[in-house]
């Protein structure tokens, strides 16, 4: 059932100084709500209570640099009572002091859902439990936990002048990433906790090729590895032309920066809560290009 509390006594519940847990919901046994004598809270029955990490909601974490849907709100969290219901009090659902105890449940959706429509009453869950409610799993940490298994790494440039040769003003420059699990995926890890299991699959979505002449090319794919058979043909999917010699850059070569972005997309094993995360690596070579000199006869 569900407890409405006035906002004035939600305060001193918040700050009571008692440990909080995220849990999803009471456990099997959770009893009555009913008003203790001289108690603060006021009831009301709602057997539609909210529950955070409800199978089949949708909530994508949002990106970085403000791209992505508005994220899930968290779980809800439960604290026990303190002090504890006096011995007959409703809220032990006929139990005695002692065997178990009595816990309430705050949902941030609920609370949001109270504040915005302008009430000072916030729905609060009180219910007995003979054991402490089991932590209730955040499938974003477990996201962002699966993230963290995978080795993703900066672009495997490939780039025609290859560093270490000199290339010309004018001629054309071909930038390629190499396609591996860890430069470009995809690339999947699983994160676990009690029963629920999220899996993370990462892909490139873009790089940004900073060329060191203060300018900038953005690739959605892969691009195309140079092979001497294209002569001086640009390329199709990711090129570049210097117009400048690098003697004109403070170290006399240009320093080509390849910025990749991950686009990271999880689910709840089984389906669930889905949601995506981004992640940016970066690479980086330098290039010599200098003047075509003409030859004399």
């Amino acid at each position: 059932m569900k407890r409405l509390v006035p906002l004035a006594a939600f305060t001193v519940l918040a700050g009571s100084g008692l440990t909080g847990q995220a849990v999803a919901q009471p456990p099997a046994g959770g009893g009555m709500c009913t008003t203790q004598p001289g108690s603060w809270v006021s009831v009301c029955a709602d057997d539609h209570t909210a529950r955070g990490g409800t199978p089949g909601r949708t909530g994508k974490a949002a990106k970085p640099g403000g791209k992505g849907a508005a994220a899930g709100p968290p779980p809800c969290e439960v604290q026990k009572m303190s002090p504890q219901p006096a011995a007959g009090s409703a809220l032990w659902d006929g139990h005695r002091p002692g065997d178990g105890a009595v816990y309430t449940r705050v949902c941030p959706a609920g609370i949001a859902g109270a504040q915005a429509a302008g009430s000072l009453i916030l729905p609060i869950d009180t219910f007995w439990s003979a054991t402490a409610p089991a932590p209730a799993v955040d499938p974003r940490l477990l996201a962002q936990q699966a993230v963290d298994k995978m080795l993703l790494q900066g672009p495997d440039i490939k780039i025609s002048p290859h560093p270490g040769s000199t290339g010309l003003i004018g001629m054309p420059v071909w930038m390629a990433a190499g396609q591996s699990a860890t430069t470009w995926g995809p690339n999947t890890a699983n994160a676990s906790a009690g029963a629920v299991t999220v899996t993370a699959t990462a892909k490139v979505s873009q790089v940004v090729w900073s060329m060191g002449d203060g300018t900038s090319v953005t690739c959605h794919g892969p691009g195309s590895v140079y092979k001497t058979s294209f002569g001086l043909r640009k390329s199709p999917t990711c090129g570049h032309v210097y117009t400048e010699p690098s003697s004109t850059a403070p170290s006399g070569r240009y320093r080509v920066t390849a910025t990749a972005t991950w686009d990271i997309d999880w689910q709840v094993d089984g389906g669930g809560e889905t949601g995506q995360l981004t992640e940016v690596r970066t690479s980086a070579v330098a290039l010599t290009i200098t003047q075509s000199q003409a030859l004399n006869s």
